[in-house]
């Protein structure tokens, strides 16, 4: 007969909230085990007692087979003596201890899972179209924690008083809503509330929230509607004249807006996918996948959700409100962030009526309060895999479980690090702001938070700061933040540093292209050296330039560039960007005349005069008022400009996004339409272009022309015998230009690449949200063997750079016992 042992295992990763001690009652009970398993801050505790080969098997299906929601970073086993006087498996209650900080990851919110959508459609069941039915396998989670262990008493259900039937499940471990916090039913939990304030729609006919509400959008309002994380701005996505309205009162004159759809079959009658884009957008998370439009448009959608390109985010009922809302319609609905442009998402009816209660005509409330505001993910799939480009609902927090070599004496490093208390925070960039954490063996990164240019939005990244204090008793001992000096988030980081008198060594900073390569090499948990490229908008360069063409040789320890664009002004500086016809003249002062220049048929140039363009040309050969920049993200910005395209950016990434979609209609195309060629394998016929490489004086470094390049694209797509043709994107000449730029850079990057195929490439940075672009690199990659790491979870945008600092700021701030050569010296 086997021995009887028993053994405390600690579980920790995503094993609160996730239906994970019922499992392990279940198992435990089906295994014939004694013992107890209890929620604390380390994550879960069992304690078993059984047959040596039965707790193996025990041990063996937990890892395996855990619950759908649960993830499993680390299982710890200690086997004790003398043996405790059980006589049942029991779940006892959570337990905290004082001076202990949390060592658990909290789930990101769920979306509604399919049993409780089949009880929201059973007239016999008690939550018959409940509006807020959930379980422990969906529902809030980080949205509604205040504290750790995750309690009901630690969330925003705290006041919510359980009926007997709701109570029973609650402690049922045989039940799927045992101890599933945001349990509650029509008779015990919250409740809807509708508040009309444009008397135009008076009066509201059935008394019903939902059923008035969906009335309301078939008849043209525009509602705020409280979802799990934050409001959206709803209104039927078929109503030109109410997508109209709603971009006039929220003065969003064109950035794209999500649609929410019913299912999987209306959204393929909006947009087309394949089967990943299908899989991602039915995934647990249901974030906003951005897909390729319907040519033929058979529900009619507004033309005004995303005009002038050919993706729509796209998303599906995530809450039971959302999914019976949906229901009532006939129609797609506009669900867009309730927020002013470039701040956080609103979470609160009182801050609707403050600050966009002129757009609203009705508002959708309920009593179930936001602890944690968390916006929308979005998401895109570029050769079949996931790139996410707004970390937030279902994915967000990100914790990723940083592994320790396991020699004995790493272990004790590792041991070392934890009872110093060292904290890491990195506090990220100034856009699409995002911070992360490093304790323990954690590291993490938080929901968006925003662009930190307004108050509110700093005050948000405050709270977002104090969620994680409390939430894990985070107080930092080491900070990183980015290199320039007025971004809000170094500023903070400075300010700390100072106020608490952490020595000047705690608070170092991370160039911002370099912390983008981090961030993926991070996720992957990687620290080797790596072909690093590097492609953004902006960010302070170490030589005080703004950089964002970077190739570079990087590693844990630093990089070395080995390849950018040539600097180029920005005429008037911030201005240049949101005018970025100064960007393209810039570019074309270097290699054509000012006479030359007001001949080009540009829309832009022409509507500025000749007095503005010599002046700017004055501007431009003085160097005054000029800021030297060598980004790619403000080449796009020229080159559609100088296609007519566009003439001002009317939001962030536009110029690309246009310059994608004519790209796209090209690549479409089996022959051309005037001369009938076929089209080559690359997708456009030959423009001839002069080379770009050029080797630096005295240096090793590449560097591109920009100028040229650009000069040169946007002339031959003036040069054409009808020169009224190249004014608009449908033309092919302008199609085949802007595959030709991408293409271009494509080409020029694998060109470097092919000196370093030993090691794996990073594509990061924002300019890398171009799928067509970010296609062609890795097509080149694959054709060539050369290996890449993916972004997985984490934002190539600046959305990731907290988890580049973060990364950088472990391997700087715990020392190792044996390190690789650095690339720099």
């Amino acid at each position: 007969m086997a021995s009887v042992q028993q053994v405390i295992i600690v579980v920790k990763g995503i094993v609160q909230g996730v239906g994970f001690r019922p499992f392990v009652y279940r198992l435990a009970k089906q295994l014939n085990l004694l013992g107890t398993v209890l929620n604390n801050h380390h994550g879960v505790t069992i304690e078993l007692q059984g047959e040596s080969n039965v707790i193996s098997q025990f041990i063996n299906t937990l890892t395996t087979s855990p619950p759908p929601l649960a993830r499993i970073d680390s299982i710890d086993k200690t086997y004790i003596e003398p043996l405790s006087p059980f006589n049942a498996f029991t779940i006892i209650d959570s337990q905290a201890v004082d001076g202990e900080h949390a060592n658990v990851a909290v789930s990101a919110d769920k979306s509604v899972c399919e049993d409780c959508i089949n009880e929201i459609n059973d007239p016999f069941n008690r939550h018959y179209l409940y509006p807020f039915t959930n379980c422990t396998n969906c529902g809030p989670r980080y949205s509604i924690i205040k504290a750790l262990p995750y309690d009901r008493c630690n969330t925003a259900m705290a006041d919510f008083v359980m009926c007997n039937q709701c109570h029973n499940a609650y402690t049922d471990p045989l039940n799927r809503r045992y101890h599933a916090q945001p349990v509650s039913c029509p008779t015990c939990g919250p409740q809807l509330q509708l508040t009309l304030l444009n008397d135009r729609f008076a009066p509201l006919l059935y008394n019903d929230p939902l059923i008035d509400t969906a009335e309301l959008i078939k008849r043209g309002a525009i509602v705020a509607i409280k979802g799990l994380g934050g409001f959206h701005l709803v209104c039927d996505a078929a109503n030109d004249t109410a997508v109209n309205q709603l971009r006039l009162r929220k003065q969003r004159p064109a950035k794209p807006l999500a649609i929410m759809v019913k299912d999987l079959a209306q959204a393929k009658l909006c947009v087309t996918g394949n089967d990943t884009e299908w899989q991602v957008l039915t995934s647990a998370e249901k974030p906003i996948t951005l897909l390729t439009k319907q040519v033929n448009n058979p529900l009619k959608l507004s033309e005004q959700l995303a005009p002038g390109i050919d993706r729509l985010g796209v998303f599906l009922p995530y809450t039971p409100l959302h999914y019976l809302l949906m229901q009532a319609l006939d129609n797609p609905i506009v669900a867009t962030s309730a927020n002013r442009s470039g701040e956080p998402i609103i979470g609160s009816k009182a801050e609707i009526e403050r600050h966009l209660g002129h757009v609203v005509d009705a508002i959708v409330d309920h009593n179930r309060p936001i602890i944690n505001a968390c916006d929308d993910s979005v998401v895109q799939v570029i050769n079949h895999q996931l790139q996410v480009i707004r970390l937030a609902r279902g994915y967000a927090p990100l914790t990723i479980n940083r592994q320790v070599a396991t020699t004995a004496e790493n272990e004790n490093q590792a041991a070392t690090h934890e009872s110093l208390g060292c904290n890491i925070l990195a506090v990220g960039a100034q856009q699409k702001n995002a911070v992360a954490f490093g304790f323990d063996h954690c590291m993490m990164l938080s929901p968006h938070i925003g662009d930190l240019f307004s108050l509110e939005a700093q005050t948000y990244f405050h709270q977002s700061l104090a969620t994680f204090n409390r939430l894990y008793d985070f107080t930092p001992s080491h900070i990183v933040h980015d290199k320039h000096p007025q971004y809000a988030p170094s500023q903070w980081a400075c300010n700390y540093q100072q106020q608490h008198a952490l020595p000047a060594a705690h608070c170092i900073g991370v160039q911002h292209h370099y912390a983008h390569v981090l961030s993926v090499m991070a996720v992957n948990q990687h620290t080797d050296s790596v072909l690093g490229i590097s492609f953004d908008g902006t960010g302070l360069g170490d030589d005080g330039v703004l950089w964002g063409s970077e190739v570079m040789l990087a590693d844990i320890h630093g990089y070395r560039t080995l390849a950018h664009f040539s600097e180029f002004s920005l005429i008037g500086g911030e201005q240049a960007i949101k005018q970025p016809v100064r960007i393209l003249l810039a570019l074309l002062f270097e290699h054509l005349s000012v006479e030359h220049i007001l001949t080009l048929p540009i829309n832009a140039i022409q509507h500025l005069g000749e007095n503005t363009v010599r002046n700017l040309y004055t501007l431009w050969r003085n160097n005054r008022h000029c800021i030297p920049c060598r980004s790619v993200g403000r080449l796009f910005d020229a080159l559609a400009v100088g296609l007519n395209l566009l003439e001002q950016n009317q939001y962030e990434g536009q110029a690309g996004m246009m310059i994608e979609t004519a790209a796209n209609l090209y690549l479409k195309r089996k022959t051309h339409p005037n001369t009938g060629h076929e089209i080559n394998n690359n997708g456009a016929q030959t423009i001839t272009l002069q080379r770009i490489t050029t080797p630096q004086s005295g240096s090793s470094t590449i560097t591109w022309n920009s100028s040229a390049l650009i000069t040169e694209l946007v002339t031959a797509a003036h040069h054409t015998n009808n020169p009224l043709a190249v004014s608009t994107p449908e033309n092919v000449h302008i199609q085949q230009v802007c595959w030709h730029f991408m293409a271009q850079i494509a080409e020029q990057i694998d060109v470097i690449s092919r000196d370093y195929r030993h090691i794996p490439m990073v594509f990061c940075g924002g300019v890398f949200q171009n799928k067509t672009l970010l296609n062609q690199c890795l097509t080149n990659a694959q054709l060539n063997q050369h290996p890449v790491l993916a972004s997985q979870y984490v934002p190539i945008n600046d959305g990731g750079i907290a988890l580049g600092q973060l990364w950088y700021g472990l391997q700087r701030f715990i020392p190792k016992t044996s390190q690789t050569p650095p690339v720099t010296t």
